[in-house]
């Protein structure tokens, strides 16, 4: 596996099922793999669960780690072409990411959308000029539109939790206060449709994500119509994605606190299972008695970041 960005990138869902619950019960069965080896983390953007969990995982497998923080200890860098470099950016991403890569093996990229160019960010700019210019194997650790390591865990925890072989799923947008990206719902339902269960996603109208993130899903714009019967309830905001209005893209275009998870919107689903990926805003995107229920499932999800990102490392060593 040369690059990790989307659900086609794991190849048979049930082997990569069965590869983490492997990993899971022997997280060091593969240390030999890493030996010598060197994993770089490059960071755009904050990040804990994905930062602790990669680290952990290349550990795990035996390999060396290197951290990057490019805002906060390298020089700045330009990412366009073209640019009179007269500002505060001393370096081009052009030449620092064939630099990186004579320092490594395996690189994770975590770069978020800018939220203001929706061409630019769903044309994955940044992290494509890594998997053209760095000469290694290049994995998600988030980037503009997708987040399939978080997606690879949140599979693992409804495949470990799910009461009936094919569980109703829904991904329901809830209010926040600041705008954020659409890589975590992106991903979510792309991964669902990929697996055997009966995804609905329900949002406000003129939320709507990319159809190619959608796919087979049922959207119902009522919430509570989507949480009849549910299994598990994904709760994740996200910015308007400019589908049915460019105009839109990146902007908060509703605050409906209706949206907010509670035990009554619980209520309404066949004994459901909480999910969120975290950090998540109490209150929010979800009520404190839901997030501290027996049925939230917030930390064995975050959990399994850890598996997930083992399971992808693994699979790049071995193709190295």
């Amino acid at each position: 596996m040369k690059s990790f960005i989307n659900v086609e990138d794991i190849g048979d869902l049930q082997k990569a099922l069965a590869e983490a619950q492997e990993i899971k019960n022997d997280r060091y069965k593969y240390q030999h793999l890493g030996r010598n080896k060197t994993l770089m983390m490059i960071f755009f953007n904050n990040s804990l669960r994905t930062r602790l969990s990669t680290q952990k995982a290349a550990m795990n497998l035996g390999m060396n780690v290197i951290v990057l923080d490019v805002n906060a200890g390298a020089w700045k860098l330009e990412t366009e072409r073209g640019v009179i470099m007269d500002g505060d950016k001393s370096e081009h991403l052009l030449e620092a990411i064939p630099v990186m890569g004579c320092y490594c093996d395996l690189i994770g990229v975590r770069s978020f959308a800018g939220l203001t160019d929706r061409e630019y960010d769903y044309a994955e700019t940044v992290l494509n000029q890594f998997i053209k210019y760095s000469g290694r194997p290049v994995f998600a650790m988030e980037t503009a539109t997708v987040h399939p390591l978080q997606a690879f865990a949140d599979l693992i925890t409804i495949e470990e939790h799910k009461p009936v072989e094919r569980p109703k799923v829904v991904l329901t947008w809830a209010p926040h206060c600041r705008a954020l990206p659409q890589a975590v719902p992106n991903s979510f339902a792309q991964w669902m449709n990929a697996a055997n269960v009966d995804l609905v996603i329900t949002h406000p109208e003129g939320y709507e994500l990319d159809p190619k993130f959608i796919g087979n899903a049922r959207v119902e714009y009522d919430q509570k119509k989507a949480f009849e019967g549910a299994d598990f309830i994904y709760a994740k905001n996200w910015s308007n994605p400019g589908v049915t209005n460019p105009a839109d893209y990146g902007k908060i275009t509703s605050k409906d606190m209706s949206w907010t998870v509670d035990t009554e919107h619980m209520s309404w689903t066949n004994n459901g299972k909480f999910l969120h990926c975290l950090p998540v805003r109490r209150n929010l995107i979800v009520t404190d008695d839901v997030i501290e229920s027996p049925n939230s499932l917030v930390i064995p999800e975050a959990a399994n970041r850890e598996i997930s990102c083992s399971v992808v490392i693994k699979r790049m060593l071995e193709s190295l």
